[in-house]
């Protein structure tokens, strides 16, 4: 039997502090989930505290069948939070606390080790708003080897990023995804030429992939579903509609099915179809880690149309 694919999630970790209680969050815990319901060794790479809101992500990992060998534990900075408001349509605002131990992620022989093994690492630029989590992120990537996808999930939030952040993420990723509102001010931020029109994603993603030798752009839409595109070819898919609970990890988890798809060498309308799946079914639960399904995770998400 072929060995799973090694998946990294690279970055932050931390508790979402929803109205409705705490749920374990961050990009690299929810991709990192995601991709393991879908067959992958999922690997949450990051730093928590060595407090009770550590031990109990360890804890949580551990019931996900996730492991924690590649967690770091800080002994002086605290495991990560973050408040979470939603709107009417559950769209969550937050409001990040600083400071936290992923903050401080270190460049270590264990996490250089998991670099060089891993098929897919996907980093975003939260985590790099210290200089040491991106530096050593930065490091990371540069150790993986040749073949690996390195996914660029941007993830605007608040004021941590810059246009120094963009730029150097882009140079090390080979695939980015973003929203399109997110896409929008990285073309000015980066000073990528003007579309003809606001809304061409199309034409800013052949520039993304060109400027910066890309093998894949895609720009998510929400409901609305997504744009992927490579050298050669792009595809549309109109997305799922779902009762919403809420859309925290949704996004992480449409990356889950986008990289579960580049690595078993998927057209981009299959990979599309998969990714805005796992999408739809992450927002129609609470959270970002929905239980997997007492049915299986794949009758599930085919059931949404």
């Amino acid at each position: 039997m072929t060995p799973p694919h090694i998946v990294v999630g690279l970055g932050e970790l931390l508790w979402d502090l929803l109205p409705s209680g705490r749920q374990l969050g961050g990009a690299t815990a929810n991709f990192a989930y995601c991709s393991h319901l879908l067959g992958n060794r999922g690997i949450v790479a990051s730093r928590i505290g060595s407090d009770d809101l550590g031990n109990e992500v360890r804890n949580r990992l551990l019931q996900a069948r996730l492991g924690d060998d590649s967690l770091q534990t800080d002994p002086t900075h605290p495991t990560g939070t973050v408040n979470v408001a939603l709107d009417s349509h559950g769209q969550p605002m937050y409001e990040i606390a600083q400071g936290a131990a992923w903050d401080f992620m270190e460049w270590t022989a264990r996490w250089q080790a998991l670099a060089r093994s891993a098929d897919a690492v996907c980093f975003g630029s939260l985590a790099q708003r210290s200089q040491g989590s991106r530096t050593t992120i930065l490091r990371f990537l540069e150790a993986t080897w040749h073949g690996a996808f390195r996914v660029f999930d941007v993830n605007l939030r608040q004021t941590f990023y810059s246009a120094e952040v963009i730029q150097s993420s882009l140079q090390r990723a080979n695939v980015v995804k973003l929203n399109h509102d997110e896409l929008l001010v990285l073309r000015n931020l980066i000073g990528l030429a003007a579309a003809t029109e606001p809304s061409d994603d199309v034409f800013i993603c052949r520039e993304l992939i060109t400027k910066f030798e890309l093998r894949l752009a895609c720009v998510t839409h929400g409901v609305n579903g997504s744009l992927i595109c490579d050298r050669e070819n792009t595809h549309r898919h109109p997305g799922f509609r779902v009762a919403v609970s809420d859309t925290v990890g949704a996004g992480d988890a449409f990356t889950a099915g986008l990289v579960h798809g580049l690595l078993r060498g998927q057209s981009l309308a299959k990979m599309n179809d998969l990714a805005n799946r796992m999408g739809a079914w992450v927002a129609s639960y609470p959270g970002a880690m929905p239980p997997l399904p007492e049915l299986g995770l794949e009758r599930s998400l085919m059931w949404l149309g």
